[in-house]
């Protein structure tokens, strides 16, 4: 009975989780920056616009690390190996740790229901990242 481990099963749906949130933020951001500068995370809700001016370099930039974390989440989802699970989730780990640290050191400019939004979404991200990390649980058969 060693430490916490977590079934490859598990771990392609947090990646398969991880991939569509990666498209939704990056596609928003990537082909509508303004919009998503405005409206993020949905419309009437204003996340980004919040903190600080528009810059749409920086949301575009934003859009295309999304774009980038889903295309490595495709392919693990494509060849979901031990290493490749681990990998991915390592590399959303680093970008998720450092996301929710720095909103939750941000939410003093929302009103309540979105500072629980925030810290729910942005710590779930972060959850799911640190358990692809986690070693492989083997299979019944193989125990």
């Amino acid at each position: 009975m060693g430490g916490v481990a977590v079934s490859v099963t598990a771990k392609r749906w947090m990646a398969a989780v991880l991939a569509v949130a990666a498209a939704y933020q990056g596609v928003w951001a990537a082909a509508f920056p303004r919009s998503f500068y405005d409206d993020f995370p949905a419309p009437g809700l204003h996340w980004v616009a919040a903190l600080g001016p528009y810059n749409e370099h920086l949301a575009v930039d934003v859009g295309a690390l999304n774009l980038g974390l889903l295309a490595l989440s495709g392919w693990t989802l494509r060849r979901p190996g031990r290493e490749s699970l681990a990998v991915t989730g390592a590399v959303w780990s680093v970008y998720n740790a450092i996301h929710f640290v720095w909103h939750m050191l941000h939410l003093h400019v929302f009103p309540m229901f979105d500072k629980i939004g925030v810290a729910v979404i942005l710590g779930g991200l972060l959850t799911l990242s640190i358990l692809m990390v986690l070693p492989v649980r083997e299979p019944r058969a193989a125990r």
